[in-house]
């Protein structure tokens, strides 16, 4: 694999925009000179979507009028949890003062905040499994490295909580409830299961990682992944908040995948891709030695690896491209040339790589 890695790394060194070269020498070789990183921010700073998001700050800090995604007032880059994250996947430095203000706007609205769009209520996350604003706050602020700063210890041990609740019950029909004539399943009050969210979450902290949480977390994963039993297969829940509200990605009781379907090919079904930023967060949690799976598609990964050092693995472009809560990979500044789509696919193998041989 080190020779797999050492011709990615020349390849994106040679060809790749200035965040993905800094979060190489940074976040993989460990050697980034301070001369370096002021060059790389420079760069980073002037690319057309991080100056949008920078150009929609309001004066309270908060980046433009959303926060959960788009809406009428708020495009893809002009609310808090996008600009957020993607600053952060960017490789904005955590002391750039709008960054900084939009983390000081997390600390400072209470969570029934209008600029939180819940219209003044408060979601309480540990009420309402796999949902609520802190949630989604708390991914943002990990995302963009403030998890050391900013004190998100309770909602990371949520995160563990709501996967060890799988191991603990037989399945989500345990922890939920049928409503509308069954139309519905709905979480109990005060019950935990694992969503999008804890996931992000324990992917980009690190205080938490220690070989029986992660072992706890890969039986966990494995037990979600499962299909043996049709009935629970791509079953989920939903909350109850005196009306039915959609989760924050739940996961499923069985059939959850590392694989995306794309466009029909034949009448024999969908073609399917790999869904690159589902492992690169497991890697992260340091499972991939725990679930075959998992063993499996880094091999895959690295088998796909040319010559030349790049990923020629297909994936659906617009979890790439869909900048938004539920996708959002791409780091360069578009894909009008084959180089660039290659370098932002083979960096997200990089990292799979990298992360899969660390634990």
């Amino acid at each position: 694999m080190e020779n797999t890695k050492r011709k990615m790394i020349q390849f994106l060194l040679s060809n790749a925009n200035p965040s993905i070269k800094k979060r190489i020498k940074s976040e993989i070789l460990n050697h980034l000179t301070e001369e370096e990183n002021k060059e790389y921010q420079v760069q980073i700073l002037n690319e057309p979507n991080v100056r949008r998001c920078l150009a929609c700050q309001l004066d309270n800090g908060w980046f433009g009028y959303g926060f959960h995604g788009t809406n009428k007032n708020a495009g893809q880059f002009e609310n808090q949890e996008t600009c957020t994250k993607y600053l952060g996947e960017k490789a904005v430095d955590p002391s750039n003062p709008a960054l900084k203000r939009s983390m000081d706007a997390f600390v400072s609205l209470p969570l029934d905040d209008l600029c939180y769009r819940t219209k003044g209520k408060y979601f309480d996350e540990f009420q309402y499994a796999a949902n609520g604003q802190n949630l989604i706050r708390c991914a943002c602020i990990a995302r963009a490295g403030y998890a050391d700063i900013i004190d998100i210890t309770p909602q990371i041990q949520l995160s563990l909580d709501s996967f060890q609740r799988v191991l603990e019950v037989d399945s989500i029909l345990d922890v939920s409830r049928s409503i509308r004539s069954s139309k519905y399943r709905v979480f109990h009050d005060y019950e935990k299961w694992p969503c999008r969210y804890h996931l992000d979450i324990l992917a980009h902290t690190d205080t938490w990682k220690n070989r029986q949480n992660c072992a706890m977390l890969a039986e966990a994963v494995k037990k979600i992944m499962a299909k043996d039993r049709p009935e629970l297969v791509g079953l989920t829940a939903a909350s109850w908040v005196g009306h039915v509200l959609g989760t924050l990605g739940c996961f499923p009781s069985q059939g959850f995948g590392i694989t995306l379907p794309g466009a029909s090919t034949s009448a024999n079904g969908k073609t399917e891709y790999y869904d690159f930023e589902y492992i690169e967060w497991l890697a992260r949690c340091g499972v991939v030695p725990y679930i075959p799976v998992l063993q499996d598609a880094v091999a895959d990964i690295e088998k796909s690896v040319d010559g030349n050092g790049i990923c020629q693995l297909p994936v659906l472009e617009e979890k790439f491209k869909g900048w938004g809560p539920y996708a959002g990979l791409q780091l360069e500044t578009d894909w009008k040339s084959k180089t660039r789509k290659a370098c932002d696919i083979t960096f997200r193998a990089l990292l799979i790589l990298h992360y899969a041989e660390q634990n």
